[in-house]
């Protein structure tokens, strides 16, 4: 309890002295009270209080708008690819199939990346960016584009389209239903 009254007092004889260098008396009563004044008082100890210091930024540059200081936009997107599959790649008898983003930096806080299966949005956008997975995957040919958007729904980067082909077993082909000999 001392302790915090002698701080605030300390601390008021600190604000006494806000326009320069100030001079503080400071005494002790008789129950041990430490008290500070810029009055003169009895058995005080006179003392200078040296000016407050004070920082003041350096100016800012207000070019950017009239909003004030805005954080810096991280840096363009050198490209974006899908590593996985691979263009013209096969894959036989699957039941699902990852598809992999990868982005140059790597993905931006608040971005998105959204893949386009044969035109058809895979998801709602990762925020994560990197694996998405497609379920069940038909036979056939294929597309697959992906897009990484800001917050707003700005196309950041684009993919090359990556083609790629499925193949499954037909009960209708005789030739891979064969039974072989033992």
């Amino acid at each position: 309890m001392m302790r915090a009254l002698a701080f605030t007092l300390m601390f008021l004889a600190g604000s006494l002295a806000l326009a320069g260098g100030a001079t503080v008396y400071r005494w002790v009563d008789d129950q041990g009270v430490v008290h500070y004044s810029d009055q003169p008082h009895a058995n005080a100890e006179k003392m200078h209080v040296d000016a407050a210091q004070t920082y003041k930024p350096a100016a800012s540059d207000t070019s950017a708008g009239a909003g004030g200081a805005q954080a810096a936009a991280p840096a363009p997107y050198r490209g974006c690819a899908i590593v996985q599959p691979q263009d013209d790649q096969a894959f036989a008898n699957v039941d699902s199939l990852t598809v992999v983003v990868q982005t140059d930096p790597q993905l931006h806080t608040g971005d998105k990346v959204f893949v386009l299966v044969d035109g058809q949005a895979l998801n709602g956008g990762n925020p994560t960016g990197s694996q998405f997975v497609l379920s069940p995957v038909d036979r056939g040919d294929h597309t697959a584009q992906a897009q990484v958007k800001d917050s707003s729904g700005a196309v950041q980067c684009q993919t090359p389209t990556v083609t790629f082909h499925v193949h499954q077993n037909s009960l209708l082909n005789p030739n891979n239903n064969r039974v072989t000999p033992h």
